[in-house]
């Protein structure tokens, strides 16, 4: 079996909170017990971020763009209210791209 972290993008697929259009994005993440985490520096600035505030219903593709689209859910994580979580993905994320800093946003795949 592969490793679902082996990958350096996942395809993110918002919908315009202005357009009603999907948007995808090509953006790093990582793999934590069954679900899937991105890093936002300036969500206040991030359009994907936005978005999916607007509308959490999301789509990802790991990989690939022709990879097997997923349909989930995204929230933003409080990092004081999730503390535990927030380390575990920053530590994740900083092995995996040396980099962690900004809002983590989490995708619930939907079978």
């Amino acid at each position: 079996m592969q490793d679902i972290n082996q990958h350096p993008y996942l395809y993110l697929t918002t919908i315009g909170r202005k357009t009603g259009n999907p948007h995808e994005i090509e953006i790093w993440y990582v793999a934590h017990e069954g679900r899937f985490y991105m890093v936002s520096e300036h969500p206040e600035r991030s359009d994907w971020v936005r978005n999916l505030m607007a509308n959490s219903a999301v789509m990802i593709k790991v990989g690939t763009r022709t990879a097997d689209a997923l349909r989930g859910t995204a929230r933003l994580i409080d990092r004081a209210a999730e503390p535990e979580l927030a380390r575990a993905v920053a530590d994740k994320m900083n092995a995996k791209y040396h980099w962690s800093s900004g809002q983590i946003v989490e995708i619930h795949p939907h079978g």
